[in-house]
Parts: C-alpha cells; sequence; structure tokens
C-alpha cells in the first residue's frame, strides 16, 4: 500500500466535518495520517488526544481512535484566511512531519469520500488530481480566464489554456514527484494578493459565505481566490492533471468519488423538520453526512445522531406530498 497522507484545515464548527471526513476514510480503507490544521479553540472530542511536540509545532494533539489511523492536530498561525492556506500548509507538512509520504491528499472538512481509498491511490498515477467545480465550465476565451491571462502577464508569466473545465479547490491529491504543482499554486495566490486586498481576504468570513475580496471594476477574475489561482497554476504547470467530473463531488447525478457539503447550511447544521416544512427535503449530502457520523470517531452524541437521522427519513416522508 501507498504511503500516504491525508491532511485537511477547519476553524470553528468544521471540527464536525473533521470528524465526518476522517471517519469516510477509515470506513474506506484508508489507513495513515491525518493532520488536521487549525485555528481558533479545539473542541472536546480532540482534547482526548495526546500533547506531543512535532516539528516546530509545540503544542500538536495527537488523537488516535483506532489503530492504523492517527489523527493529528497542528496550530496554524497565520494572517492568511484558512482557505489561502491549503498549499502552504501541504508543503509545510512534506518539509516536516509527512516527509516519508509518497502522496498527500488535501480534503475541505465539508468532504466526506464514497469511494475506496485504492481509488484515489490509483487516481494520483494519472496526474494531479481534481475534480470539476459546480461551476465548470469557463471557456478559453471567458472573460475570467483572459483575466488572468492578463493579471499574471504583467508578472513576466504565461497561461496556456489547457481546457474549459473549472476545478474546485475542495480537494487535490498529488504524488510527490509532483509537489512542484504545490509550489505553482502558491505562487500564484501569493501574486493574486494585491487584487483581492490581501491574502487574508476569500469568499468566507467567520466560517460563512461572506466575501471580503476587494471590489474591482468588471469582472470580478478573483471572486473565488483560492480556486481562481487553483485554477491559473493548472494552465502555467507541465506535467499531467487527472480530471474527474461533476460526479466527483456530487455535483451531478449519479454515485459519485466524494461528497462536497457546499453552500449553508452545512449538514450537521442542518434542521431537517425545519427545512421539510419550508419544502425542502433532505439533500443526499445530508444523508451521507450522517451515515459517517458514528465510528470510529464520535463527535456528536449517539442521541443527536439518532434524533437527526429520524428527522432525515420524517423530512422525506413530508417532501413526498410538500416541496418547493
Amino acid at each position: 500500500m501507498m504511503n500516504a497522507a491525508v491532511c485537511t484545515i477547519f476553524e470553528g464548527h468544521y471540527h464536525f466535518g473533521v470528524a465526518a471526513l476522517s471517519n469516510s476514510l477509515y470506513q474506506n480503507g484508508f489507513r495513515g495520517n491525518i493532520y488536521v490544521g487549525y485555528r481558533g479553540k479545539l473542541p472536546n472530542w480532540v482534547l482526548k488526544g495526546e500533547k506531543e511536540t512535532i516539528g516546530k509545532w509545540k503544542e500538536a494533539i495527537i488523537l488516535t481512535p483506532v489503530q492504523d489511523i492517527k489523527l493529528i492536530f497542528l496550530p496554524i498561525v497565520t494572517n492568511y484566511n484558512m482557505a489561502n492556506y491549503k498549499p502552504d500548509f501541504m508543503l509545510e507538512l512534506w518539509e516536516g512531519p509527512a516527509k516519508d509520504a509518497d502522496a498527500m491528499f488535501y480534503f475541505d472538512p465539508d468532504i466526506v469520500i464514497n469511494d475506496s481509498w485504492v481509488c484515489y491511490e490509483q487516481w494520483i498515477n494519472c496526474g494531479v488530481a481534481l475534480c470539476e467545480d459546480v461551476n465548470s465550465p469557463l471557456q478559453e476565451f471567458h472573460p475570467r480566464r483572459q483575466g488572468w491571462k492578463n493579471y499574471y502577464k504583467h508578472y513576466h508569466i504565461d497561461l496556456h489554456f489547457k481546457n474549459a473545465i473549472y476545478v474546485n479547490a475542495g480537494f487535490v491529491g498529488l504524488l510527490k514527484k509532483n509537489s512542484s504543482f504545490l509550489n505553482l499554486w502558491v505562487q500564484m495566490q501569493e501574486l493574486m494578493g494585491p487584487a483581492i486586498g490581501g491574502l487574508e481576504n476569500s469568499i468566507f468570513l467567520n466560517q460563512s459565505y461572506n466575501s471580503t475580496v476587494l471590489k474591482r471594476e468588471g469582472f470580478q477574475i478573483f471572486d473565488k481566490p483560492d480556486q481562481d489561482a487553483l485554477n491559473a497554476a493548472i494552465e502555467v504547470y507541465n506535467d499531467p492533471v487527472s480530471y474527474i467530473g461533476k460526479e466527483g463531488m456530487g455535483f451531478s447525478e449519479g454515485d459519485s468519488t466524494m461528497s462536497h457539503g457546499m453552500g449553508s447550511p452545512k449538514p450537521w447544521k442542518a434542521h431537517h423538520l425545519l427545512r421539510a416544512a419550508q419544502g425542502k427535503i433532505p439533500r443526499n449530502l445530508d444523508v451521507i453526512y450522517w451515515k459517517y457520523c458514528s465510528e470510529p470517531i464520535l463527535a456528536h452524541s449517539k442521541w443527536e445522531i439518532t434524533r437527526k437521522l429520524i428527522g432525515i427519513k420524517v423530512a422525506k416522508v413530508i417532501g413526498r406530498f410538500y416541496k418547493v
């Protein structure tokens, strides 16, 4: 089996997503270390772990819920918005505690995986693994693509169109030999910084969709900063990129490789009976999230999990008669 490391980054209530992501990884066959970068207060279920010094991190916490899997919580000190820190964190891990890993996978903490872990290991042998975004495609001469091209030309960087797929920044997987891709992503973000008012800005504020990105006249070519920089990096990168379409994150009908709980409310925040009264039936991502909440990590109480599962069933019944 490949020596692969997984990582994610979270703040605030997204710790519930970290637990579900970790459970889904374990239940689908992943064995190894999950590195969790965090900022702010840790929840009680994490504090059960053991404190250790790991490299430059003096206050790391290691949680071992079952044999063969470890969650390693590492405090992140940066003025960046956490969404803009993904490639930096991955490189820090490869330079430090994950230096022996042959491969690295980043998942947003509102993702759970649905496919066998073997699929992910096979995928990165095809190139840098990425998933198509819900807002894809962007054609070659789309104003945003041309905006990136013109912007980076001022820094003497030429972007070369690859295809119209616009990828989501919630997942990336790659072999260590392809880590130069992360350096490109970091570079594109740093150069983008002045255009958005600094990398402390993002479409997210206080874990919600509330953009602080600097507004500009005309098209907002960097309205999703980490994601736009990622897509620009693809146009500079010379080696293969392996795309899975919108089904990769559950953005289209059919089986999905993973489920990405984009938008609001997050699965752990959704009130299903209240939503049913508004004519909104439970989403597939809600059902899948609660499927992965029980083991090996219990971030919710067993009573809450039972209550939510009952609420989903009742909401589905209501949805047969009333939905918008």
